[in-house]
């Protein structure tokens, strides 16, 4: 009966050890290929760039709206926007105006 006591011990350990394996294994590939493994970091920073820049185009367009509030605040009107406005929006136009259309 040499070692028969120790075989379910070590069928323990050989157990034990492959879900250590296994696991090890599994932390190791999404390390390389998860959502923020190896793999992913360039395409994380190629959108992290295009975002950014999306950022600043926005930022500029919310400045240029800001500028035009301010013109129009019913304290003092800017006198060119509330015309700009009335020919676009009313189609309100003197009889002597020209009327261009630019293509934007």
């Amino acid at each position: 009966m040499r070692g028969g006591k120790h075989e379910p011990r070590i069928q323990r350990e050989r157990v034990t050890q492959a879900f250590a394996l296994s696991a090890l294994l599994l932390m190791a590939g999404m390390a390389v290929f998860g959502p923020s493994g190896l793999l992913a970091w360039s395409e994380n920073n190629r959108l992290l760039e295009s975002r950014q820049k999306e950022l600043q185009q926005l930022a500029l367009e919310r400045d240029d709206l800001k500028n035009r509030v301010a013109l129009l605040d019913p304290r003092g009107v800017d006198p060119d926007i509330a015309g700009e406005l009335l020919r676009k929006d009313l189609n309100v136009v003197h009889p002597d105006e020209m009327v261009m259309l630019l293509g934007n």
